[in-house]
């Protein structure tokens, strides 16, 4: 059973697929260190701060406890909902129609997400959304938004509709989050990946209001 090869913590069927088409085999020393103490504190997720060379798959480390945690509260909704619905008798069901579009102005609803991982260059914050990408295809969410600059807002606020994972750089994140475009109150998960290089690049004002606007909810 890959689920419980791979990690000390149970994953979804078509998580464990993922990794399988991934070409995920056995974890790397950080992944194993990380998961382990995440398996061991059960529902009360631990603060961690890892160390750990390029390359060493520190990436996975954080994003598979993570996106697997979402999805199962995505579950945990679902049935909830699903349960309320049979509940109520003679409830009449409206016609879903036609998608919505996402860059009309009438149809944004203020994004909430329940992660959120923070990089310090675009370069990074897009390679960690691919990598996510990666992770959730197979399962069809939870929904990862990358949100860093030089790309036109339009395009990033259509993405945040239902988002359960945003990864970004501060400036554009809190661009977004200053103008009432997300929301981060939320947040159940906050991740600084390279936090030692967003300090030197001058980011730590923009990380200190991050926490605050998160410190209710993160972990």
């Amino acid at each position: 059973d890959l689920s419980t090869a791979f990690c000390p913590f149970p994953l979804s069927g078509l998580m464990s697929q993922a990794i399988a088409d991934l070409g995920f085999e056995s974890p790397t020393p950080v992944q194993s260190a990380v998961w382990n103490i995440w398996a061991s504190a059960g529902e009360a997720h631990p603060n961690l701060m890892v160390s750990s060379q390029t390359g060493s798959g520190k990436t996975l480390a954080f994003l598979l406890p993570v996106i697997e945690s979402i999805e199962q509260i995505r579950k945990d909704v679902a049935n909830q909902r699903k349960t309320a619905a049979h509940s109520e008798q003679g409830a009449s069901k409206r016609p879903s129609g036609k998608r919505r579009n996402p860059f009309n102005p009438r149809h944004f609803v203020t994004p909430q997400p329940r992660a959120l991982v923070l990089c310090p260059t675009r370069e990074l914050a897009q390679q960690v959304s691919n990598d996510a990408i990666n992770l959730v295809r197979a399962c069809k969410g939870p929904r990862v938004a990358c949100l860093v600059g030089g790309m036109p807002y339009a395009v990033q606020m259509s993405r945040l509709q239902n988002v359960d994972l945003v990864i970004a750089t501060p400036g554009r994140l809190l661009d977004l989050a200053d103008s009432g475009s997300l929301d981060l109150t939320q947040v159940k998960w906050l991740v600084l990946d390279e936090a030692d290089r967003m300090l030197d690049l001058g980011f730590a004002p923009d990380l200190a209001r991050v926490d605050e606007m998160t410190q209710q909810r993160a972990c």
